[in-house]
């Protein structure tokens, strides 16, 4: 007909008409409206458009620039009213079949999901049998590591850790991509999400589940977009079937397992979010909550996360709301501790036991899961070596191939012998001996001590607290705070912590110790009270050793002025060497005399300076000791018996 090479637009060609984007449509549309095309061919006109309102507006912009349409039985011209009359008859029936079309293809998925029979994708560790049913993969290295990623979880409760811990150990993961011979098993590195995709897929529970998530449609930026939106709850799917096939776990593990995750994630807002396990001293972050308002407690450290409160602070923060509650975290975090190893203490030898049990008899599963990479490395080899054996030697360009890829699989063997010897070394180094045996023995009978140790990090601690305590309750009544601890298992209990006085902590030095640093401030200098309090067996607050700086920080905090050379002779006062001087003694002749009693003398604690008071020296205040001051005038009588005592 004279025209040039015809335009042949076919990007949409295999994209949804749901709400996904259609370049191809928009393209034709966009050049529609700027005169550039005469006719518009299709096989259907009607299938030119997914919905009405592209299809009438396809028509409205074709009937002002004169553009025709045409398919197999007819041409239409959108400016003549019939033609225009039956365009649009033609795209309502078009419609109306394709959503019957839609709705009885969704019912037949439907009722085949209900017999637990559709399966668009089979996750790895099953493979499908027959066209309805699925079974565990036959592969143990699959099944195993599959199994080791639920145990880790129990363990660590957390998905981070679980990768990490993977990565750690060199422990890859089964992925089945489509390959061209079909689904092959694949390793990969572990990921977040597909750690997640593990543990939290009911598959792996035994349940078939059928509408876990739904599409939405939503309007951006002018045009329709198709949404998935996950459904959390298993009560809202459309479709639940429990044991429907063997599963890795059972269902309630499952279950817990989800809930753990949910109450890691912290949404904010959501009801019974304990968090996941963090750094920091407080036991109680996550678990406790406010029992006047219902809110969560949030730690508030000071220092170098040493200090610490739980406040109730939220509502003042996010309403403006009067403060509720808040407390010091030392004293609860005690209590509830020693609350727990109560709870805790009649299973304490059975764990303790059971742990040497299991370290004497289990496999790591580090060395387990080497052992079986090694076996599929080592088939691999055998495998390519087979296929190498078999060929033609003369046909080289078929054997120089398959010559390489065995060289291939016995390196990758090798590799993975090298890898198991490494593990192997690091398990054995992880062993325990018989003082480790001993040792475990001794902390459970001991569950005080092995709770206290200094190598249980507060992580830990809080791990052991998650798995027997669901949540406290906090009560401030007058000068106690009252808690309500709420067991795993339902059963609860009750504890008062008594607050301590407004401006007070724990780290007090004690009022003996007080009175001594302040009544020797006033005869020696600081490193010598250090000293003198160091041999005496005397702690600071914090249970360390006494120190010049630590002296200096106590009178400073009570404002008593620092030692002064020379102050004690204006006071009157004298130590034991002036008054031997004065006397014309020996030291150690006055030290008898005050221990006779025929001195007047006084000191802070044993071990400090003797103070004699100077008037105590002179005949006049002290009659009743003339020996003394026969000893002063070179009576050799008098000094010989001071030379006896």
């Amino acid at each position: 007909m004279g025209w040039p090479e015809p335009i042949v637009i076919d990007e949409d060609l295999g994209r949804s008409g749901g709400g996904g984007a259609r370049p191809g449509f928009d393209r034709m549309l966009a050049a529609v409206c700027r005169g550039e095309i005469g006719i518009i061919l299709a096989v259907d006109a009607t299938r030119l458009a997914r919905n009405g309102t592209e299809w009438h507006r396809l028509i409205d912009h074709c009937g002002i620039v004169g553009c025709l349409l045409a398919d197999e039985q007819s041409v239409y011209d959108p400016r003549i009213p019939s033609d225009r009359l039956m365009l649009g008859v033609q795209g309502a029936m078009s419609e109306l079949e394709a959503s019957n079309i839609r709705r009885r293809m969704m019912e037949g998925k439907l009722r085949k999901a209900e017999r637990g029979a559709l399966f668009s994708s089979v996750p790895t560790g099953y493979v499908r049998v027959g066209k309805e049913r699925i079974e565990k993969d036959p592969d143990e290295r699959v099944r195993s590591v599959l199994e080791l990623v639920f145990r880790k979880f129990d363990e660590l409760q957390s998905l981070r850790q679980v990768m990490l811990w993977l990565l750690s150990e060199g422990i890859e993961l089964p992925v089945r991509p489509y390959g061209g011979t079909g689904r092959e098993v694949s390793w990969t590195r572990p990921t977040y999400s597909r750690v997640r995709d593990i543990v939290e897929n009911p598959v792996y529970a035994g349940a078939y589940a059928f509408g876990r998530s739904v599409m939405q449609t939503e309007v951006r930026d002018g045009r329709k977009r198709a949404v998935q939106r996950k459904i959390p709850r298993p009560e809202d799917w459309a479709i639940l079937i429990k044991d429907a096939h063997e599963g890795y776990i059972s269902w309630e593990r499952c279950e817990r397992n989800r809930q753990v995750i949910a109450d890691n994630a912290q949404v904010s807002g959501r009801e019974g979010a304990r968090g996941a396990v963090r750094g920091g001293a407080a036991l109680l972050a996550g678990l406790l909550r406010c029992g006047h308002c219902g809110r969560k407690l949030t730690v508030t450290y000071s220092g170098r996360w040493n200090m610490f409160r739980y406040t109730c602070g939220n509502g003042a923060v996010n309403r403006g709301d009067d403060k509720c509650i808040g407390f010091g975290g030392r004293r609860t975090d005690e209590a509830v501790g020693e609350a727990l190893l109560r709870a805790v203490e009649p299973v304490a030898m059975e764990a303790a036991l059971r742990a040497i049990d299991e370290d004497r008899e289990a496999k790591s599963d580090a060395v387990r899961q080497a052992e079986l990479a090694l076996e599929r490395a080592r088939y691999e080899a055998d495998r390519a070596f087979r296929q190498f054996d078999e060929v033609d030697p003369e046909n080289r360009q078929v054997a120089a191939e398959l010559e390489r890829r065995w060289n291939g699989r016995l390196v990758a063997a090798s590799e993975t012998e090298a890898a198991l010897e490494r593990v192997q070394e690091a398990d054995r180094a992880f062993r325990m001996g018989d003082a480790e045996r001993a040792a475990c023995l001794e902390l459970g009978a001991n569950l005080e001590r092995a709770w206290c140790h200094e190598r249980v990090s507060p992580e830990i601690r809080k791990r052991i607290l998650r798995a027997a305590l669901v949540e406290a309750l906090a009560h401030v009544e007058d000068r106690r705070v009252r808690l309500v601890l709420h067991w795993q298992g339902g059963d609860h209990s009750e504890i008062s912590v008594e607050k301590p006085p407004s401006g007070r902590h724990r780290y007090v030095t004690d009022e003996e110790t007080s009175a001594i640093i302040t009544a020797l401030a006033r005869q020696v200098p600081d490193e010598t009270i250090a000293a003198m309090l160091n041999r005496s067996g005397r702690l600071t607050g914090k249970g360390r050793r006494w120190r010049k700086a630590n002296v200096a920080s106590f009178r400073a905090y009570r404002k008593i002025p620092a030692y002064r050379e020379g102050e004690e002779t204006e006071r009157g006062e004298l130590g034991v060497r002036e008054a031997a001087k004065i006397l014309g003694v020996r030291d150690r002749t006055v030290i008898s005399r005050i221990a006779s009693g025929r001195l007047p003398a006084w000191q802070v604690c044993k071990g400090a300076p003797w103070v004699i008071k100077i008037d105590d020296l002179s005949p006049e205040r002290n009659p009743a000791q003339p020996s003394l001051f026969d000893a002063a005038s070179g009576d050799g009588s008098a000094q010989n018996d001071g030379r006896q005592q």
